[in-house]
């Protein structure tokens, strides 16, 4: 057992369970992160442990929305089924849809032709961009979705849509989810939830599908690296959601659109003028 494979699964779990969350580029980062910290592990691992370390960040949220998410009432006195449960996973059912689908189509060709320091650079700034564009034309106005109750099944059809763009890395699932709800007038609030929430069939998909592909056959070490990962995620995204979740009551998303400006414009400067020709 490599203690230094285990080190770096680790920090690959701290960089997963912030990015994750927080509207940014899980890929963006983790793509930095590879080219400095290299894991001396097989390509269809690596392909496979970048995707399924989620699932300790999806248990993040079913843990801190418990009672919004488990559709079955404890107290047998009441009302067994929680009906605003059920509605809700009904709207994140057909927000799932669109990415169900093209996933399953488009998922290897994608990682094959998108997965680079270029595409990740340009979705960074252009979301970036759009982040404070859509934050500047909404100033002032009210919402028109101030609860999960309000979303329409047409709502969250379009959020799925948006969420189908984040198969291009750089685009950040939760941005592209978070921005086509602000769009639609969504709070800040019920955007970041709805994603969180929205998070939990297709990463829990995504990442059955990289295991099947990869299949049984995990060695000893690989097992453990992807474990680490996985609980390392688990206890980061604890943390980042419920900053996020408090942050957006007071603060707007502009931040992030201007970080995610100047980390696309240090992965261009870092692929033109620093990284050696592979």
């Amino acid at each position: 057992m490599d203690f230094i494979e285990l080190l770096k699964a680790l920090f690959y779990g701290i960089v997963e369970g912030i990015t994750e969350w927080l509207p940014v580029s899980s890929t963006g980062h983790m793509i930095l992160f590879e080219e400095f910290v290299k894991f001396e592990q097989t390509d269809e691992f690596m392909s496979m442990f970048r995707v399924v370390i989620q699932l300790g960040a999806i248990l993040a949220v079913v843990v801190l929305f418990w009672d919004k998410i488990w559709p079955f009432c404890a107290d047998k006195n009441q009302n067994y089924i929680k009906k605003d449960s059920w509605k809700l996973w009904f709207r994140i059912f057909v927000a799932t849809l669109p990415a169900l689908v093209l996933g399953l189509l488009l998922d290897d060709w994608l990682d094959a032709h998108f997965y680079n320091f270029i595409t990740v650079a340009v979705m960074l700034i252009v979301y970036g961009v759009l982040f404070i564009v859509v934050e500047n034309g909404r100033k002032g106005k009210p919402s028109r979705i101030e609860s999960l109750a309000q979303l329409t099944y047409r709502d969250a059809f379009i959020i799925g849509l948006w969420q189908v763009l984040a198969m291009i890395p750089g685009t950040s699932r939760s941005g592209a989810t978070i921005v086509g709800g602000l769009l639609l007038g969504a709070s800040r609030a019920v955007a970041a939830e709805f994603t969180f929430f929205l998070a939990i069939p297709v990463m829990a998909g995504a990442s059955l599908l990289k295991v099947l592909k990869f299949g049984p056959a995990f060695s000893g070490e690989e097992l453990a690296v992807l474990l680490v990962g996985m609980v390392v995620a688990f206890v980061v995204s604890m943390i980042a959601i419920r900053f996020l979740m408090g942050y957006v009551k007071r603060h707007d998303f502009k931040v992030f659109g201007w970080y995610r400006i100047l980390l696309g414009v240090v992965l261009l400067a870092y692929y033109f003028l620093l990284r050696s020709p592979a």
